[in-house]
């Protein structure tokens, strides 16, 4: 657990009073702005949600965005505006773990249709290396995973606050977004009946262009050189059980931490053994760590963009253009056939 991105609960709750207090002078809240016209006032914790609230909702919400664009999410600090935002809202649509202090927001907002991601697809628990044969137990693999997972577990920083550990990047799945989608299809149905056969086509072609992207990755990355990638931060673990790959992540309590001379010394082993060339660093993250680990490694850097945010950083407009250079990246640092 990163302590350092963690607002303390009693802070958090000092901010949602204030937020409170502050609703009548915030009439013209980022929420309320964007909700005139009959539109759904939706709040989003962050760009995933967003997305996938803008997408599905189109004509008939009024999407406000907690973290801006290029805000780390995990680094995300409410505003009392904020607060009150959420508490104004018609339907909020977050993931628990990600962002503690929105999670605590809005359990004490009092808004009736909150939609937790994470209760919309099965989470897993993810070490520092994950990989498609993990659940089989018996090849190199999936106990390398294990010693790395037992070895990391307490101070990798990746479990952002998820219940028993389980990991939360369920959104870099497209099967798995796709799954969410289809939830948050049916409860905006629920929450707007009014529109619901919009949400519900709308719902439709997102899940057709996901199940698009999927089979794009199924695709490329059926035939590679090697399937072991490298990783300043760990955040692709069901992208890597789904196509079979093995996600390698650095030590350390979070993205830009330096990484130990043993865990260096481990991660060149690793590369050379299974032919890694690549070390992947993030867009809302320094590239310090990955460039410190490819000097002393001799291997190249790259991004793999853990789309929690885009900014015109990004090598895409949004999620399906993003994960599509991933994906091109990918292909590149595993020699694609």
């Amino acid at each position: 657990m990163n302590v350092r991105r963690l607002i303390p609960t009693t802070a958090v709750a000092g901010a949602v009073a204030l937020g409170l207090t502050a609703l009548s002078a915030c009439s013209a809240s980022d929420a309320a702005d964007g909700g005139d016209g009959g539109r759904l006032k939706v709040t989003a914790s962050f760009y995933p949600m967003q997305f996938l609230a803008e997408r599905i909702g189109g004509e008939h919400v009024a999407v406000t965005g907690l973290t801006k664009p290029g805000v780390e999410p995990h680094d995300l600090e409410l505003t009392p505006r904020q607060i009150g935002s959420i508490s104004e809202s018609d339907y909020v649509l977050y993931l628990k773990g990600i962002q503690p202090a929105v999670d605590d927001a809005i359990k004490q907002s009092g808004v009736k249709n909150t939609v937790d991601a994470a209760t919309l697809t099965t989470l897993e628990n993810h070490g520092s290396e994950v990989s498609g044969h993990d659940h089989e137990g018996g090849d190199e693999h999936g106990h390398e995973g294990e010693e790395a997972h037992e070895e990391h577990s307490e101070d990798d920083g990746h479990n952002h606050g998820q219940e028993g550990g389980a990991d939360p990047h369920v959104w870099l799945d497209p099967v798995k977004y796709a799954e969410v989608a289809q939830g948050v299809g049916k409860s905006l149905e629920k929450a707007d009946p009014d529109h619901a056969a919009d949400y519900k086509k709308n719902t439709e072609a997102l899940v057709a262009e996901l199940d698009k992207l999927n089979t794009a990755y199924e695709t490329g990355l059926k035939s590679t050189a090697t399937k072991t990638f490298i990783t300043t931060h760990s955040a692709f673990g069901y992208l890597a059980e789904r196509y079979g790959l093995t996600q390698q992540g650095i030590a350390g309590i979070d993205p830009e931490a330096e990484p130990s001379p043993a865990r260096i010394q481990e991660i060149h082993t690793i590369a050379e053994k299974e032919k890694a060339t690549t070390v992947f660093f993030e867009t809302l993250a320094s590239d310090r760590t990955a460039k410190t680990l490819a000097k002393d490694t001799g291997l190249r850097t790259g991004v793999l963009d853990p789309l929690e945010g885009i900014t015109d950083k990004s090598r895409g407009a949004d999620y399906i253009e993003v994960m599509e250079s991933n994906l091109a990246a990918l292909r590149k640092a595993l020699g694609a056939k």
